[in-house]
């Protein structure tokens, strides 16, 4: 069973993107500090899955979104919707920002703090990998 306090961090980093209320980096930050190593997304499901070096995980409830993931993987499109999110253009969002790599055929990703990368995927297991901004 994962400790209450790192529940309540990995919940208030998926609230907090839900929200619009921490930036990807802060989240990142914040999950390492508190001794994460990764999370995965998974759109299909609505869930968010964190895990921690011992072994221990934990599944939340993500909001569901009424976009379905499309047939095909539109690596170019996932990159420009990533690029959106880096850059925080104007009218950024999270939910928009999934709702642009869905239509692109993102099914979910898996973000490695040690490996410093996210790794977006789709239905038939084509893969994108984003290395973290220096």
């Amino acid at each position: 069973m994962m400790d209450p306090h790192l529940i309540d961090i990995a919940t208030a980093c998926l609230r907090g993107a839900e929200d619009h209320a921490m930036t990807f980096p802060q989240i990142v930050d914040t999950l390492m500090a508190a001794g994460f190593e990764s999370y995965a997304v998974d759109y299909r499901r609505a869930t968010a899955i964190y895990y921690h070096p011992d072994g221990d995980s934990l599944a939340l409830a993500a909001h569901r979104l009424d976009t379905p993931v499309a047939a095909q993987f539109d690596t170019a499109a996932i990159t420009a919707a990533i690029r959106e999110a880096q850059q925080l253009v104007p009218g950024y969002s999270y939910e928009g920002f999934c709702r642009k790599v869905m239509d692109a055929g993102c099914a979910g990703y898996i973000v490695s703090f040690s490996g410093r990368r996210a790794v977006y995927f789709g239905r038939t297991a084509e893969t994108h990998v984003e290395h973290f901004p220096q």
